[in-house]
This record gives C-alpha cells, sequence and structure tokens, in this order.
C-alpha cells in the first residue's frame, strides 16, 4: 500500500512518485493528487502530462460536482502497456501476456529443452512472445518488463545463471542483454522456485506476510517470504535446501557432488530409485503418482519417507524463520496427504509448539502457474516501480538514465 502521508520534510513529487499514489487504480482528480501531494496544480498537471504521455495513466469518468462542468479524473490504464511471465523448467516452457494489474491475456504451454542451452530456448521465447502478442493484437514495443524463471541458481542483480546443475550452457549467459537485443524491455531473471513463492503469495496467501514455498519435483528448493517480501539472501542462494544433508540419507550421492543431500533422496527421481529397487518399472515422477493412485503401498511408503525427510529439513527451516504457511508445490505433491502427512509428522514433532501452534502446512494454492503468476509479479512489480516509471518515461523522451 502506497503511503500518501506527507510532511514538510518530504522530498519533492516527481512524475514517478506521483503514478505510485494512482497506482492502486482509483479515480483521482487533479485537485485531489494536489491536496495529496501539496504540489500546484500546474505541476501535477506537468507531472500526469508524462504519465499520459508513455500510456500508464488515462481520463476515466467525470466525478460528481455540485454544479457546473463535473472535474475529470485521472486513473492506471491496466491494458496501456504489458508484461510477459515465462516459466521455463526442464522439459516445459510456459509463457503468458498479461496487463499492469496481472490479468493473463494470452498463455501458451509447450515442451522445451532447458539442457539445448540458453540460445534456443530465448529463440523459443521470442517466438512464444512475438506469436502471443500477434494473438492479442499487441506490439513488441507495448511490452514495458519480463520476468523469467528458471530451473537453477540466478545471480539476481545481473540476471545470469550461476552454476545451474541441469542447465548446461546456461552458467554465467547474459538472458537480460540477449532478450534486450530481440525486446526492448526491462528483464528480471530469478530461480523459478523464488517466482513460485512470489505467485504463491500473491494469490493464494494474500494476507499472509511470512510464507514459506516448497517445490518438490525433479529438484527440492524452497521460496522465502518475509514480512510480505522475498528474500533471495546475499548471492540469491536462500532457500536451497534440496542439499541440505538429511539423517536417513548416509552416504547416497547427489549430483552436487556431495552425499547425504535431500534432494538425494526425496525429490521424484530419488523416489523412483527408490521403487526401482523394489522392483517396480518407475522412471519418472508420473511413474511414482501412477503407482501411488493405484494405492500401491510401497509407493505410498516411499512418498511418505520422502515428506519426513523433507520434514526434517522444514523443521530446522520452522525453528529459524518461524512462517505461517508451509506451501507445498511441484509434482510430487500431486500425491496428496501421503506427502503432506509425512512432513507434517516431522514438523509438528520437531518443531518447538509456540512456532506451530498455527502454523498451516498445506498444498500449494496457486498450483502449476504459481511460477508463472509469480514471474507476472516480479515484471509489474519492477515496471511500476518509481525506478521503472523514470526509465519508461526517459526513454519516451528520448533520455538514457544513468544506472
Amino acid at each position: 500500500m502506497v503511503d500518501l502521508t506527507r510532511t514538510a520534510a518530504s522530498p519533492p513529487v516527481g512524475t514517478s512518485e506521483l503514478f505510485q499514489i494512482l497506482r492502486d487504480g482509483v479515480p483521482r482528480t487533479r485537485a485531489e493528487l494536489a491536496a495529496l501531494t501539496g504540489l500546484a496544480r500546474s505541476t501535477i498537471g506537468v507531472r500526469l502530462d508524462a504519465l499520459i504521455e508513455v500510456g500508464l495513466v488515462g481520463p476515466v469518468d467525470t466525478a460528481a460536482s455540485t454544479g457546473g462542468r463535473p472535474p475529470a479524473q485521472v486513473a492506471l490504464m491496466p491494458r496501456a502497456r504489458l508484461v510477459i511471465a515465462a516459466d521455463l523448467g526442464a522439459s516445459h516452457g510456459r509463457v503468458a501476456v498479461t496487463d499492469l494489474v496481472a490479468a493473463p491475456l494470452a498463455t501458451r504451454e509447450a515442451h522445451i529443452d532447458i539442457a539445448a542451452g540458453p540460445v534456443p530456448t530465448l529463440t523459443w521465447l521470442v517466438e512464444t512472445i512475438d506469436a502471443l502478442l500477434d494473438e492479442v493484437g499487441r506490439a513488441r514495443d507495448d511490452v514495458i518488463a519480463i520476468g523469467i524463471g528458471v530451473p537453477g541458481p540466478v545471480e539476481f542483480s545481473t540476471g545470469r545463471p550461476a552454476n545451474p546443475p541441469i542447465m548446461p550452457g546456461w552458467d554465467g549467459f547474459d538472458v537480460p542483454g540477449w532478450l534486450r537485443g530481440h525486446i526492448a524491455a526491462h528483464v528480471l531473471l530469478d530461480n523459478d522456485v523464488n517466482i513460485a513463492a512470489l505467485g504463491e503469495r500473491e494469490h493464494g496467501w494474500p494476507e499472509v506476510d511470512h510464507l514459506l514455498f516448497v517445490k518438490v519435483a525433479t529438484g527440492i528448493g524452497s521460496g522465502i517470504v518475509s514480512d510480505g517480501q522475498l528474500q533471495r539472501g546475499a548471492q540469491g542462494t536462500a532457500g536451497d535446501i534440496g542439499h541440505v544433508r538429511v539423517s536417513s540419507a548416509g552416504d547416497v550421492p547427489c549430483h552436487c557432488g556431495n552425499t547425504g543431500c535431500l534432494e538425494a533422496v526425496a525429490s521424484g527421481p530419488a523416489i523412483a530409485r527408490r521403487l526401482r529397487a523394489k522392483g517396480h518399472d518407475v522412471h519418472t515422477s508420473a511413474d511414482v503418482l501412477d503407482l501411488v493412485n493405484r494405492s500401491d503401498l510401497d509407493a505410498i511408503q516411499a512418498v511418505r519417507q520422502a515428506g519426513r525427510d523433507i520434514g526434517e529439513v522444514l523443521a530446522t527451516c520452522v525453528s529459524l524463520m518461524n512462517p505461517s504457511v508451509i506451501a507445498l508445490g511441484g509434482s510430487i505433491t500431486q500425491a496428496g496427504e501421503h506427502l503432506l502427512a509425512g512432513v507434517r509428522e516431522v514438523v509438528y514433532s520437531r518443531s518447538m509448539p509456540l512456532a506451530t501452534e498455527h502454523l498451516v502446512i498445506a498444498q500449494s494454492r496457486a498450483g502449476s502457474v504459481a511460477a508463472l503468476q509469480g514471474a507476472a509479479a516480479l515484471a509489474i512489480g519492477y515496471a511500476l516501480s518509481p525506478a521503472g516509471i523514470d526509465e519508461l518515461v526517459a526513454f519516451a523522451e528520448g533520455r538514457q538514465l544513468v544506472s
């Protein structure tokens, strides 16, 4: 929520600060904006002209008048500009065009192979964006920000993947720079679990300020929301719980090079490996879920044990973070209560009662679109921030902001 309280010590209201007042979509007159900001009507007019020029605000139905001509009102124009949201997984790609309040206008999903490298994957992304823009009758110039999630560590400040285990060829690749060579928009790249946490909080638990989102699929990771903000840590690796050692793992090797990692015993491939050792013909997470759905006892016990292993790590997270909600997403969570029961069993028995008294451990409310919704929120968050507005206005005026 924007703080509209101003004092004599408050800094002057520029164009981007004025927009933050209008960002809530509430129509306001120039007189109301002048009263809120302390600016002269003429100055308000100049600031509004800049915002109208780039299409972010515009006139709406006039306000009621006690006599004479009704005063004109202005408000946010949600569809004047667009953002792109992209969820790039190991084998899936989901892309959406949304307006400035995250309403999807068009979406597309396809099988991709992120291990093919950045150029083929990003070429597919640009082609998909163009197809979606054609579908909604808009142009590349209407796009002001692109939010992308990828299945690996990312240095968020640069938008470059950092030694991603399942993304060969992506390490250090300048994703924002490459995309800006095709679409003149601000590009934000983040780990897929981080943006899923953002989407889960925005669309599943908007009233919750302390949330831990856990993805259990090919790998295991978590995204942390604290005080309503996504927490990435110093280098962007906060929440990488998949490589925490767990007691039941022993010396089981992990693809990270260590042994005994949570991911090595509780991820989809790890559960499938455990079931193959018992004679079952399973190779993928889908195979595991198929066995669970057929009430296979070995599969149910394996998923329950995976939940216990995850719960062992999450019990420590609860002590460190004290979240209100732990939401579990990813393909393996489709096993339903079998996984959740294992998690709850350990978390509630190993954590302090005060930390678990009101703790909710539940399946993701946003489901498979959590990451896509989070990518949209990430893009909109920047596009409508003071920095994003200043960048857009400067571009429209032919100026270059010094970064």
